[in-house]
């Protein structure tokens, strides 16, 4: 099957985001069999033809990876389990934890914030954050009321300009908090990339989809020496 032919592709698309996702997907997509035949870091390309003439890749923004996969565009994808919470998940089969771009889901504050004096008052907390689902669930949880302000940019800034008392976000190393005078104060959630699956595409094209599927699971068991859920 020629990827580049103009005939509709009827092999197996995957979707994945640029980025430190992609960049740690490539050696597990290699250990399949999987590489990638164009550069997106050097070309232009939105659709990457591999190795295999059966897979393509489609190069999408991070958080539109489940609505592909959703939808139908592709068969697979690669996403985070922070977007596959806030957004739900719905009609997604999550079969490999791939143990790549771990970070956590955190509260944040100022460093000398008293925040567990804050919530014992009852104080009403100023949160920012893009995860506006996931932060009003964990606040809601815990019987605080907060005001959520919903940012995309650099949430650290929220606490310096007092445009918010705390934030929600990705905390890897921590180094970017520190650099801002900002501390983790609380975990929500521990978040690693998910290999996800078009629910009603198991179900009919099954025998075509898990050798991929078993192919990259495996690959993970090779590369972090640990059983593959």
């Amino acid at each position: 099957m020629n990827q580049s032919s103009t005939t509709p592709f009827t092999g197996i698309t995957l979707a994945l985001s640029k980025g430190r996702i992609f960049g740690e997907t490539l050696p597990l997509l290699a250990r399949a069999g999987i590489v990638p035949l164009v550069d997106p870091d050097s070309s232009r390309q939105l659709i990457l033809p591999t190795s295999r003439p059966d897979v393509r890749l489609v190069i999408v923004r991070a958080s539109d990876v489940p609505t592909y996969v959703q939808r139908g565009a592709a068969d697979l994808g690669v996403a985070g389990l922070d977007v596959l919470l806030e957004q739900g998940g719905e009609g997604l089969y999550q079969p490999v934890d791939l143990r790549i771009a771990r970070c956590r889901l955190m509260v944040a504050v100022s460093q000398g914030f008293d925040y567990e004096g804050a919530i014992g008052r009852g104080a009403r907390l100023r949160v920012a954050t893009k995860y506006a689902k996931l932060a009003r669930e964990h606040f809601a949880a815990k019987g605080v009321h907060v005001d959520l302000i919903k940012l995309y940019g650099s949430m650290e800034l929220a606490p310096l300009t007092g445009l918010a008392d705390a934030i929600v976000d990705l905390v890897s190393s921590g180094n970017t908090l520190r650099a801002n005078a900002l501390e983790a104060v609380e975990n929500i959630a521990e978040i690693s990339s998910r290999l996800v699956v078009n629910g009603a595409a198991w179900k009919l094209y099954r025998e075509r989809l898990a050798p991929v599927v078993e192919a990259i699971a495996q690959g993970v068991k090779e590369t972090f020496g640990e059983e593959v859920p």
